[in-house]
Order: C-alpha cells, then sequence, then structure tokens
C-alpha cells in the first residue's frame, strides 16, 4: 500500500464512529432448550472506541446477514454497475447432519476468521446498516447473562470447580415417589426413591431441581416434599423464568385423554413466534407419534387445523387478543397446542 493510500485510509478510520465494531471473537457456545434445541454464538465485539460487549447469535443469523450483503455488494451483480463493491469472506456452509453441539464447535474458528475478514474490508463498508446492526448489542444480548466465555481464559489459566456444599437438613428437598422420564434435556430423569434438591418453582405444576449432579425440570405430582422453597422462590413470579411452559393436548374422536395433557417447557420467551415445523417436530417427539395434526381453537372454540407458519401467527395473534379472559400462569405461553392423528377429521365435529 503506498504511504499516500494509508493515510488516507488512517484518515477515513478517524471519522469513524466510536461504536463502530472494529473485531469480534467468539467466546463461547450456549444450548437453548426451544421448541427445536440449538446452540447460540456468545461474540465478545470491540468498538472503535474501545467499547466491549457480548452478543448472542445463531448461525442462521450469519447466513442472513450473509446473504444480505452479497446482494447489495456483489462485484458479480450486473445490474447495479457504479455503485460500491467489494468480494466478501466466504461464510462456512449449512450441515445438516451429525451433532449440534459438534457443529457448533467446528464453526467456531471458520467464524471468527469469517468475522475478522469483514471487518477488515473497507472503510466504508463499516457503515453499512445491516452489519453495524448485527454487531449491535441489544437489550435482549445485554440482559442475558453469561456463563464459562471459556475461550476468552488464557489458555495456561486453570479454572477450579468447586461444587457447593449442600445441607442435608436446611436445603430445599423431595423425595421422587415414582419413576418419571424426561421428554427433552430440560427434564430431569427420576428414579424412584432419590432425593431432588429445590431449586425454584417454574409453574403451578413443575419445580426445577438437582439430582445426581444434573439439574431441570420435573412435576411436582412426581415427588413428596420434604422441606418446601422459600416462599419467594415459590410463586413464580418476578419476571426471571428460565423457562416458558406451552400446555398441549392429544384429541381423540371421544375427547381428551388426561394422561395426554402435556406442559412443554423450553427456554424460549413468551414473545416467541415458533415455525410450524419446529412445533410439528417438537408435538412428535412429546406425544410419540409421527403421522400427527397441530391444531388450535379460534375465539369461538372451533377447532382449526394449523398448515403452514401464517396459521401459526394467526393462532398467537388470536390468542393474544384473548389474554386476560383465561388466568394462566405468568411463564405459560397464552396460545394452547391440540395434537390430533393427521387422518382422524371426526375430531372437528367435537364440541369446544
Amino acid at each position: 500500500m503506498s504511504q499516500v493510500q494509508q493515510l488516507r485510509d488512517e484518515s477515513d478510520f478517524d471519522q469513524l464512529p466510536h461504536n463502530i465494531p472494529i473485531s469480534a471473537t467468539i467466546a463461547d457456545i450456549e444450548e437453548k432448550k426451544g421448541f427445536i434445541d440449538y446452540f447460540m454464538f456468545v461474540i465478545e465485539v470491540k468498538t472503535k472506541g474501545g467499547c466491549k460487549y457480548l452478543i448472542y447469535r445463531r448461525y442462521r443469523e450469519f447466513f442472513n446477514l450473509h446473504v444480505d450483503l452479497e446482494s447489495k455488494y456483489s462485484p458479480e451483480d450486473p445490474e447495479r454497475p457504479g455503485r460500491n463493491t467489494c468480494i466478501l469472506p466466504t461464510l462456512p456452509g449449512k450441515i445438516f447432519i451429525g451433532n449440534k453441539r459438534d457443529i457448533a464447535e467446528s464453526r467456531i474458528p471458520e467464524l471468527n476468521t469469517y468475522m475478522k475478514r469483514l471487518l477488515g474490508l473497507p472503510i466504508w463498508f463499516l457503515l453499512d446498516e445491516t452489519l453495524r446492526m448485527f454487531f449491535y448489542q441489544t437489550d435482549q444480548d445485554s440482559e442475558h447473562q453469561p456463563r464459562a466465555l471459556r475461550r476468552l481464559r488464557p489458555p495456561t489459566r486453570k479454572v477450579k470447580t468447586v461444587k457447593p456444599k449442600m445441607d442435608l437438613f436446611s436445603s430445599p428437598r423431595a423425595e421422587a415417589m415414582f419413576d418419571f422420564r424426561g421428554n427433552s434435556k430440560a427434564e430431569l430423569n427420576l428414579k424412584r426413591g432419590e432425593v431432588i434438591f429445590l431449586l425454584r418453582r417454574v409453574n403451578a405444576d413443575w419445580l426445577e431441581g438437582t439430582v445426581n449432579n444434573q439439574t431441570g425440570i420435573f412435576p411436582e405430582s412426581f415427588v413428596k416434599i420434604i422441606k418446601p422453597l422459600p416462599e419467594s422462590d415459590s410463586e413464580g413470579e418476578g419476571g426471571g423464568h428460565t423457562y416458558s411452559c406451552l400446555r398441549c393436548y392429544f384429541l381423540t374422536p371421544s375427547g381428551v385423554d388426561t394422561r395426554s395433557v402435556r406442559d412443554v417447557c423450553v427456554q424460549e420467551a413468551l414473545t416467541i413466534e415458533p415455525t410450524y415445523k419446529d412445533l410439528l417436530s417438537r408435538m412428535k417427539n412429546v406425544f410419540k407419534e409421527d403421522d400427527i395434526a397441530l391444531n388450535y381453537r379460534d375465539p369461538k372454540g372451533d377447532l382449526i387445523r394449523i398448515l403452514d407458519d401464517e396459521d401459526i401467527q394467526l393462532m398467537i395473534k388470536e390468542s393474544r387478543g384473548q389474554q386476560g379472559k383465561v388466568k394462566r400462569p405468568v411463564n405459560q405461553f397464552p396460545w394452547e397446542l391440540h395434537v390430533t392423528m393427521a387422518s382422524d377429521y371426526s375430531v372437528y365435529n367435537t364440541e369446544a
């Protein structure tokens, strides 16, 4: 690079706003147990002004960013001559088969290289609004509690994990009265006679606790409380819920089997709009049936079959309009799913 070019680039850099991101490094990955379990990349961003903060992004957000940038700046687009163009770095491709954690781990060095080259493009490129929004710390990012951030530690640092000493006589705890097998990674597996140390109440029916060095949720009806949680931890209120719960039913021509009423708990906000594909996959796992259909009840009480994402959005919109009319736990979704066999149309003639 010539001295004149270098001086011009340094001058342009000095004119950039202080909140422009100039480097980003993946500090860790975190698993999210949602309607479909997935991993997020925890990214430490540094700005021109020296500020550091963490953001949380899924691979699909990297992919959407890349597609948008390609559409605006690819030199291979002949329809927009005279505009600024640049050759973008290569984004690691989608992987459809394999262990999700292994896939996420394998992507870390490639995504680090991608971000380094992306933020090393010409100064004008760093001002792109889509790029800035991707690296911007949202309110949701700032409220997220970071965990280990293991990749930010010096390689020589030894981290000693000290397990808290449980006081068997003062800790809130319960005894399992029946075996319980969880339906997801969020749920504990219990064996009759085991003692579970209680952490908090999820809702009116579910508790969170730890047993055999595993932490998760379980139905209160399967245990006998030995020492209850403090009242402040038992109300299920305060806005700090780890889990949101979805009430779902399995309908047959004879009605709802009480054994087929399930609360599915996920680590996703009550405001989420899951995809039809994700919900269908989760319900197949919950009810151990493949040939099923998803349904909801409209404000009139009629059963409506769900066929795509637009139906999901309509269901959520209508349920929000009914909020306040139905009393629910504070962390329960305002919409409910009614699962039927796909070939069973007789259920649509039943009364609500």
